[in-house]
């Protein structure tokens, strides 16, 4: 008896089952049976699961004599399953990797609920990939199992089948079904989840469901879309038979009038002529089902309305008002802006010119998103060795939260933005500012940059389409004739830089004032980090931080990280850090994995690690400024070289050692490489190359040259023999990167690049 039983029916899906099918058969948990049901289906279908049961024989063949329809090729599916838990998955799904092996993992930590409810992800053709609305509803936290009436808010989420796992005897006594015609998922949902004695949830998605531009079902122009009054009819039915879950009437009734509504309302649902008739049956039901008393949403009561009465008219002259409405709205809305850009505008030509105030700077850092990186340091360094500075900071809204107290806080936009960006001597920030900013004489911009360059960058992007993309170097080399400095961490940089962003700039080869806290940090900061994160104490943490890829329009995570930390055991965890232009998660619901990607100090995941993985990311040469263990994984190195461009190859001079796949990162870890002498010996060549200046003064070194005149170079440079950066949680339970482990005979992975 299999563990999982997947069914999955099939009707004109040629272009995608094979992709569905090879979801669930690649599953990291094979304990399952696959039952793929061709409805009789006019296309290669049936001669596809064919092929798929001759070479797996967890896969069972279901063909149909004719055309039934979704919910009775389901049922003759559920006929013939007999795991002990029942997924459902529609033919141009997919499971996600591991999704089964999660699904058993939460079953088994609740007790075997009847119902388990995951959560899935909308895919587009277009790449993109948007996770469920109400995502919230299904969190593990608090009891597990539980009931309907405990979590009511589970009937918000999308009422289908297969974002559920259904312990087959529960829905073998309940005698539950699918009936046919169309929205033959209500009548099965809502009774479910009702009757079911204990529900779990898990907080992963497991479903990709693809939005097809064309061919989805429900939303073709057709009567069959009459048949969602009988689907409720059949799910008032259940609760008229059972007296218990009456007190369902009143949501279940709100969600049928929406769902009347939203089909309604959509153009491409009702034959023409039919809308009437909809909204006659649609009023009819609401007059049948109506529970007085109930309250009604705010938010809803005009669809309500709209049904309620059968206003089918009157709805339509809304619209129309509505539409009209929205239109001048628009239209106003866009003179507004018009208007106050000019306002502002004007308001900043005036502060042009007033007088400069030589005891005022503004910083910025990465177009706005927050106080941090060399912008950050340099702010806190203005405040402590030029006091009589008074800093400002340009952060968004939703930014400004990451502003420490010490720098007055400004709105990109705002009147004071523009006042600061007219008026203040010294304007700091790693990327451009606006590019309406007119640089006066006597003002002071100190360009610190956001790492040191791997990847190409500046001019040398205009070989490189794929990543320049819509990129304007007129524009840029613009805005680099206004840098008066430019910071960098090493001789390699500064090559780099003087040759990409050509320009009269000073460059101040200092080191990067983000790196000096790696200097400055203590082991009671380290153990305070690890802590606010929940980092268990004795575990390895290990920070993946993967880069932009240019050649992607979807950038996917290039680890399966909840397989690394299975393989690699209970000692380590994963800090999982996406890049900022892609805040989303790395790894959903993974166990042992700590969803770093909205954490505002990228300095702090950085202090409370044991070890970085990373790719191509610039993050490898400051962290190197640590001495911990760093690993490359570098299995798609020529696609990122070929569409990016880098300076050198990384393969050939890393910082430790480098995996060309999963299987030989986790190998990496698993054999102690990453911590071993040879890994060693790479940092130490990689940080002689690229970290000669940063001993945790590099912040000091460019206020006391650029704004209290002193000479260049001061403070000396600590030579990298006599620093000393805050050792790892690890070293300091005797686990250090550097102690001597035992090495597998044969050369490391990285030195067959060498």
């Amino acid at each position: 008896m299999p563990r999982f039983s997947v069914i999955v029916p099939a009707y004109k899906v040629q272009a995608y089952l094979s992709e569905c099918l090879d979801s669930v058969l690649s599953q990291s948990y094979p304990d399952l049976e696959l039952i793929a049901v061709d409805d009789c289906s006019p296309d290669a279908c049936g001669a596809l699961i064919d092929e798929y049961a001759a070479r797996d024989a967890r896969v069972k063949a279901v063909h149909l004599a004719e055309n039934q329809g979704l919910g009775r090729a389901r049922n003759a599916g559920l006929a013939r399953a007999t795991g002990d838990y029942l997924v459902f998955l529609d033919s141009d799904d997919t499971l996600t990797p591991d999704s089964l092996r999660s699904i058993a993992d939460r079953i088994k930590e609740t007790g075997e609920p009847d119902v388990l409810v995951f959560d899935y992800a909308r895919t587009y053709w277009n790449g993109t990939v948007e996770r469920n609305k109400v995502a919230a509803q299904l969190t593990q936290q608090g009891p597990a199992p539980f009931r309907l009436e405990d979590r009511p808010g589970l009937l918000r989420v999308l009422m289908v089948a297969w974002n559920k796992a259904y312990r087959r005897e529960f829905v073998a006594e309940q005698g539950f079904r699918f009936p046919a015609g169309y929205y033959e998922d209500t009548p099965w949902t809502f009774p479910v989840l009702m009757a079911a004695e204990s529900i779990a949830t898990l907080d992963r998605v497991c479903v990709h469901y693809r939005q097809r531009r064309q061919g989805n079902i429900l939303s073709t122009t057709s009567r069959k879309h009459f048949d969602i009054f009988e689907q409720y009819d059949r799910v008032f039915a259940f609760i008229a038979g059972r007296p218990e879950l009456a007190r369902w009437r009143p949501v279940l009734f709100r969600r049928m009038v929406d769902h009347f509504s939203t089909v309604f309302t959509k153009r491409d649902r009702l034959p023409r002529g039919t809308r009437g008739e909809f909204l006659r049956k649609a009023r009819a039901h609401y007059r049948r089902y109506q529970v007085r008393g109930a309250a009604v949403p705010l938010r809803t009561r005009l669809r309500h309305g709209l049904v309620r009465f059968g206003l089918h008219r009157t709805y339509r002259a809304l619209q129309l008002a509505m539409s009209a409405r929205r239109r001048a709205l628009k239209v106003t809305v866009k003179l507004a802006r018009a208007v106050r850009a000019a306002v502002l505008q004007l308001h900043y030509r005036v502060q042009l010119r007033l007088p400069l105030r030589s005891d005022r700077a503004v910083f910025a850092a990465y177009w706005n998103r927050g106080h941090g990186c060399n912008p950050g340091a340099l702010e806190e360094a203005f405040r402590t060795h030029a006091p009589h500075i008074r800093t400002a900071w340009i952060a968004r809204p939703e930014h400004q939260h990451t502003v420490p107290p010490g720098p007055r806080r400004l709105r990109p936009g705002s009147l004071a933005y523009w006042t600061a960006l007219a008026r203040s001597k010294y304007l700091v920030n790693n990327v451009n500012f606006d590019r309406r900013l007119r640089k006066r004489p006597g003002q002071v911009f100190v360009q610190t940059q956001h790492g040191t360059p791997l990847k190409h960058m500046g001019l040398d992007l205009q070989e490189r389409p794929a990543a320049a993309g819509d990129m304007d170097f007129e524009e840029l080399v613009r805005g680099v004739d206004k840098w008066d400095y430019l910071l960098s961490a090493n001789r390699h940089t500064t090559l780099t830089w003087e040759r990409v962003y050509p320009g009269g700039y000073t460059t101040l080869e200092y080191g990067y004032p983000r790196n000096d806290v790696f200097q400055r940090a203590t082991s009671a900061d380290v153990a305070r980090i690890r802590e606010s994160l929940g980092i268990p104490e004795g575990t390895v943490a290990l920070l993946y931080a993967p880069t932009h890829r240019d050649y992607q329009r979807t950038q996917r995570p290039a680890l399966d990280l909840d397989r690394v930390l299975r393989r690699l055991g209970p000692r380590f965890v994963v800090l999982a850090r996406a890049h900022y232009w892609h805040p989303g998660r790395l790894a959903e619901g993974a166990a042992r994995v700590v969803d770093v990607g909205d954490h505002p100090d990228i300095a702090s995941l950085c202090l409370a690690s044991d070890a970085l993985i990373t790719d191509y990311s610039s993050l490898m040469f400051d962290y190197a400024n640590l001495d911990r263990p760093i690993v490359v994984h570098a299995e798609d190195w020529d696609a990122y070289d070929a569409a990016r461009g880098t300076y050198f190859d990384l393969r050939a001079f890393p910082p430790g050692a480098v995996a060309r796949s999963e299987d030989e990162l986790i190998d990496i870890f698993a054999t102690g490489h990453w911590r071993g002498s040879r890994s060693a010996q790479l940092r130490a060549a990689f940080r002689e190359r690229f970290c000669p200046y940063d001993d945790g003064r590099a912040a000091e070194r460019v206020v006391r040259h650029v704004v209290l005149g002193e000479p260049a170079g001061r403070p000396a440079i600590v030579p990298l023999a006599e620093r000393k950066p805050v050792p790892s949680a690890a070293a300091a339970l005797d686990c250090s990167p550097t102690a001597t482990v035992a090495q597998p005979s044969g050369p490391l992975p990285v030195t067959e690049s060498r």
